[in-house]
């Protein structure tokens, strides 16, 4: 079913790979014109490839979400390529912890805070005025499960995706009245390049992962780019300052 994309445009940042490249693309699918963002020059040109292979429109800008220079070029060059921005979806995150609180280290603290803190709030930064002066937009950021609860040797990550959900709510109720609405996506274990790598260096993984869905499975990235677009779509006009949970009902247990 169309949700009535035609004539937008959508930003997705992380979009080289996993759920950033399947939201780029069914953005794509849907008519949208595509700013595909990622530091993974070759992935994020894959990923036009394979939208223009299909028949979309899409560019890729190079960014590092947490610098503000790089940030707001790539705000530029989406308004200089396609003249507005209707949807943002801030995808682009990292998550490198392997141990309990005590056992991380500083860098490992400043390096999740940034991309998936900063990164987020640098992007709302630099879309919301443009989305301002063309009188709306939907903003949909990547938050988590870990960010709806506790996430076990995952301290630092659970509270990047907390505090991406603080950010969230914070805009939401902030641009409510000038048209523009801002919600989180929460997606438990998804079938990425990053999951696949941790459940062959240790197949455990993988059974533990389908067992904490009541579904059994793990969840698809076509299914958080499913609820992406759903958030962005005027099916949602009355939804602003929500976390999604796309979990396969773990977080309802």
């Amino acid at each position: 079913m169309s949700m009535k994309f035609t004539g937008r445009v959508a930003l997705v940042t992380g979009a080289a790979a996993g759920i950033g490249r399947a939201t780029a693309q069914a953005f794509a699918a849907e008519g949208l014109q595509v700013v595909v963002a990622d530091l993974d020059v070759a992935g994020g040109n894959a990923t036009v490839e394979l939208i223009r292979a299909a028949g979309g429109e899409a560019i890729f800008v190079s960014c590092n979400v947490t610098r503000d220079a790089d940030v707001a070029q790539l705000i530029a060059r989406t308004v200089e390529a396609y003249g507005r921005l209707d949807y943002a979806f801030n995808n682009a995150g990292i998550e490198i912890e392997q141990g309990r609180l005590a056992e991380g280290n500083e860098d490992e603290f400043d390096a999740i805070m940034s991309v998936n803190v900063k990164g987020v709030w640098l992007c709302m930064k630099h879309q919301l005025p443009v989305m301002l002066a063309q009188g709306g937009g939907a903003i949909v950021n990547t938050a988590s499960v870990a960010g709806l609860g506790a996430a076990p040797k995952m301290s630092i990550y659970s509270a990047s995706k907390h505090a991406v959900i603080g950010l969230t709510k914070s805009a939401a109720i902030e641009y409510a009245k000038k048209q523009i609405r801002v919600n989180a996506v929460c997606p438990a274990v998804i079938d990425t390049d990053m999951f696949r790598r941790a459940y062959e260096a240790d197949p455990r993984k993988a059974e533990f992962a389908a067992a904490m869905h009541p579904v059994g499975r793990i969840g698809k990235v076509e299914e958080i780019a499913s609820a992406v677009l759903y958030l962005c779509s005027d099916g949602a006009a009355f939804t602003t300052g929500q976390a999604l949970a796309v979990d396969g009902g773990a977080t309802a247990i």
